[in-house]
């Protein structure tokens, strides 16, 4: 199993907190954002990460010159596109079954669980609860995800994806194709979730939604985000092996 780590962000919104380093650097309990991920896709058996760099690439050259199982793939373009742009220079990579997730998002072994149990093509962890407009929300029918937008209504919304998800091998051609066919309509803005989106309207995969069930997640974009996380992260992430 593979990993994809988006990491090539600034995080200007984190203020003097990281002091010029990556935003994934930000720390908890003395432990860096991305030192967090690692461990937790190494303890469930995820054998090659790839993380996608941009702004301060060297300090994570630094951070993993000593790990075999990381490769970095450097997105020059970091400032001129969003993530779906990022995802681009580092989805030639994958092979294999894998996980996609940020670098600046936390959740606990709970969730990460019940992610790599649940058989389907795609799995989406949300977290069911009423939504602000920020909030990257979802939309069912007949209990199949049929909407994947920050757009969407906050009053048609189910709940929000944590930005954490399974995708199985099967899938890896057609995302590669959907986000090489939204970048070539000059989507340079647009958020990975718009791929999703794509396959979602477009292709016959089984997309699977897991319930968060109120266990620990976090999303650090703003020092309210990192302050909640500091109060709230659990032992079971902390004390992880």
């Amino acid at each position: 199993m593979q990993a994809i780590i988006m990491a090539a962000g600034k995080g200007s919104r984190l203020g003097e907190l990281t002091g010029g380093a990556p935003k994934s650097f930000a720390e908890i309990k003395g432990k860096k954002l991305i030192e967090y991920n690692l461990q937790m896709l190494r303890h469930f058996g995820v054998e090659e990460i790839i993380i996608v760099t941009g702004y301060r690439c060297e300090a994570f050259e630094e951070l993993t010159k000593h790990m075999g199982d990381i490769r970095l793939v450097y997105n020059p373009f970091y400032e001129m596109v969003n993530v779906l742009g990022s995802f681009y220079m580092g989805m030639w990579a994958l092979r294999d079954d894998f996980i996609y997730l940020h670098a600046d998002t936390l959740c606990e072994p709970a969730i990460f669980e019940k992610l790599l149990k649940t058989k389907a093509d795609i799995v989406l962890p949300v977290d069911y609860k009423i939504c602000d407009e920020e909030a990257m929300k979802v939309r069912s029918e007949h209990g199949r995800i049929v909407e994947i937008t920050k757009q969407m209504s906050t009053e048609a919304a189910e709940g929000e994806f944590i930005g954490i998800a399974a995708f199985g091998k099967e899938t890896i051609p057609a995302l590669q194709r959907k986000t090489k066919q939204l970048l070539k309509e000059k989507e340079f803005t647009a958020y990975f979730e718009s791929a999703i989106q794509r396959l979602i309207d477009e292709e016959d995969f089984d997309i699977k939604t897991v319930s968060t069930d109120r266990a620990f997640w976090a999303e650090i974009d703003f020092m309210e985000d990192y302050e909640a996380a500091v109060a709230n992260i659990p032992d079971s992430l902390i004390d992880l092996d």
